[in-house]
């Protein structure tokens, strides 16, 4: 047994813990901004109105291009320099998007929200770095449930920095929420360069390892997968257009910023008790609930355009996606060996958030054609496909079984 690292004494992990979720607090707040602001901003800078939510969708498609390179910073460089990289991109874009607004460039814009992907990549993976702080694999489970918090406390910051800033500057409306934007991310900066985090484990040779290609069709990963992309890419859809959606029914950008602030609380408040669900009633009817959940979301949407529809509306999509998203990813944990782990969780991931980008994008042309209740009313049928493919897989043979010891 070799002894343990100073990284890794008790003092130094609840040091790194601490500052983890402090960096998620600030961190995890660009994104209620970005969502929030992005399209009514898109709004007023472009000429095209299918465009409007072009910015939120060029944040969805930065954070999804810098997934693999995030992580391949964090392979050779360490997870401190990347995150400290990711916390000065996120510095750096909240810059050049509030210049954006001060110039009337609605590309400068652009560039702006889609920097801040690379620290969004940064902040996603902050719940595995503190699974490392912690070292022992019983406190695992605890230490993400801390970066939850952070998770929730960024979900108060993000919508009340918009309520505060957004008149900040009169002769540039919402450009003070973006300079904040920028504070965030200069503040956690400190707290990311403190980290004292384990260096990575030494590569190992697999020789056991399927192919990605037979994996992706095993019915275990296809199932899995689909649940996480209708989860995660229907809530990023219905998100990016909920802002636009409340504003154009006479509803204030405060109201709209306070859904989303409501939406986001909602996806992160049950995963504290979310996996003790999935241990007492299973992957797949917690991953069905979700799903229901997110239907029942669409269908009180379609109910009524007051604020109590808009607001009850974007909870239950968040309880939703908390539920399905999470079941998903307990799903994906039964398609693959250990040696396999790497590759499989990073092509799940690519497949969802490369959905997400490309609902983000569809999600303002959708919005500027067809309208809100119609675009609730699109998702129902996928929802029904994937709950559809549970019930036939939860009637097959155990997933695990196709897995050779």
């Amino acid at each position: 047994m070799t002894a343990a690292s100073p990284s890794s004494s008790p003092t130094t992990s609840q040091r790194n813990l601490g500052l983890l979720v402090a960096a998620q607090s600030l961190g995890g707040a660009s994104p209620p901004i970005i969502i929030s602001l992005g399209g009514l901003v898109g709004q007023q800078l472009s000429t095209n109105p299918s465009a409007a939510t072009l910015p939120v969708s060029l944040y969805q498609l930065g954070l999804a291009l810098s997934t693999l390179p995030a992580a391949w910073l964090m392979h050779r460089r360490g997870r401190r320099t990347a995150y400290v990289l990711g916390s000065v991109m996120g510095l750096l874009s909240g810059l050049v998007a509030a210049q954006g607004i001060a110039q009337s460039n609605f590309v400068l814009f652009c560039l702006g929200t889609a920097m801040a992907g690379f620290y969004g990549a940064c902040v996603q993976s902050y719940r595995f770095a503190a699974t490392e702080a912690v070292g022992l694999a019983s406190r695992q489970a605890q230490a993400i449930s801390w970066v939850m918090v952070g998770g929730l406390i960024a979900a108060i910051i993000g919508p009340q920095v918009v309520i505060w800033t957004r008149d900040a500057l009169p002769m540039t409306p919402f450009a003070g929420s973006f300079y904040s934007q920028a504070l965030l991310a200069l503040l956690a900066l400190p707290l990311l360069a403190g980290l004292r985090l384990p260096p990575p484990a030494p590569k190992t040779v697999a020789t056991d390892a399927r192919a990605l290609a037979e994996i992706a069709r095993t019915p275990q990963f296809v199932v899995a997968a689909a649940a996480g992309v209708v989860s995660y890419g229907l809530m990023a859809f219905l998100m990016t257009a909920a802002p636009m959606a409340m504003v154009g029914c006479g509803h204030s950008v405060g109201e709209a910023a306070l859904g989303i602030q409501w939406h986001v609380l909602a996806m992160f408040a049950p995963s504290f008790f979310t996996g003790k669900l999935i241990a007492r009633f299973g992957k797949r009817r917690i991953t069905a609930l979700g799903l229901v959940l997110i239907a029942a979301s669409g269908l009180l949407a379609m109910a009524g355009l007051a604020l109590t529809h808009f607001w009850g509306s974007l909870v239950l999509l968040g309880l939703g996606w908390n539920f399905g998203f999470i079941g998903a990813t307990a799903l994906l944990t039964e398609c693959y060996r250990p040696s396999e782990r790497a590759k499989v969780q990073a092509l799940n991931d690519f497949l969802v958030f490369g959905t997400v980008a490309m609902a983000s994008f569809g999600s303002g042309q959708l919005m500027h054609s067809v309208g809100w209740a119609k675009i609730n009313a699109g998702m129902l049928p996928l929802i029904a496909l994937v709950l559809v493919l549970l019930a036939m897989q939860g009637r097959g043979p155990r997933p695990g079984s196709s897995l050779p010891a």
